[in-house]
């Protein structure tokens, strides 16, 4: 491992998580509820949402990142819970607009290690790892490559664990755009129960790898496609 690596790994962390959050901030502005605007949160400014959840966005990420060598954590947005029960679709949006912004950065970043490869500028790494599936001739090239493989894996896994239909992953909420409105605000009702959001976080735990695995490895091949 470079030395390097649990630096990028966390400024990948912070990037991605800010941006997932941000797009919860600005998905809410839009619907109309400017609780995450005025606090500041409807920006890539990765300050706000650190001020906010300093344990989950410094601390937790810094320490897994030095132990297990990848970065964990979390952060929340504000929003008003009676705009919610007024507008249980505009929240359901504002629910997966996070999501949404994970899955656009790891595209971003699938194209342009493709395009890398396509042009010769990246080259295969062998072995190749999460962190580093591309490499280049000169060191920033290298560098690029492992910025971008982490961009890649980090905004997947964010993606596909915040898809999950369980409090308190932003998939609980989603879910609801699935079902008519009245039906949505009572499945959202529901999953607010005391204990579910501790029953979900265990289900991802022990279970979202089952997902995960096949997922990174399908879109790691496909990379050298």
């Amino acid at each position: 491992m470079s030395e390097l690596e649990p630096v990028v790994w966390l400024l990948v962390f912070v990037i991605s998580v800010t941006t997932h959050e941000a797009a919860h901030a600005w998905a809410a502005w839009r619907g109309g509820d400017d609780t995450a605007y005025l606090g500041g949160q409807v920006s890539l400014n990765p300050i706000p949402h650190m001020q906010r959840e300093p344990i989950g966005m410094v601390v937790v990420p810094l320490f897994s990142v030095l132990t297990q060598h990848f970065p964990m954590g979390w952060a929340s947005t504000p929003f008003d819970p009676a705009w919610e029960e007024r507008h249980p679709r505009r929240a359901a949006w504002m629910a997966l607009a996070g999501p949404a912004a994970n899955f656009a950065l790891a595209l971003g970043a699938f194209l342009f290690l493709r395009a890398g490869l396509e042009l010769g500028f990246f080259q295969p790494c062998y072995p190749a790892t999460y962190a580093h599936l591309v490499t280049g001739h000169v060191a920033w090239i290298d560098g690029m490559g492992r910025f971008t493989s982490m961009m890649l894996v980090l905004n997947t896994i964010l993606c596909i664990l915040n898809l999950v239909p369980f409090p308190p992953l932003d998939g609980a909420s989603a879910i609801t755009l699935l079902l008519p409105q009245e039906a949505g605000l009572r499945l959202r009702r529901t999953l607010r129960q005391p204990g579910l959001s501790l029953v979900g976080l265990l289900l991802v735990w022990y279970g979202i790898g089952v997902i995960v695995h096949p997922v990174l490895e399908t879109i790691t091949r496909w990379v050298y496609v």
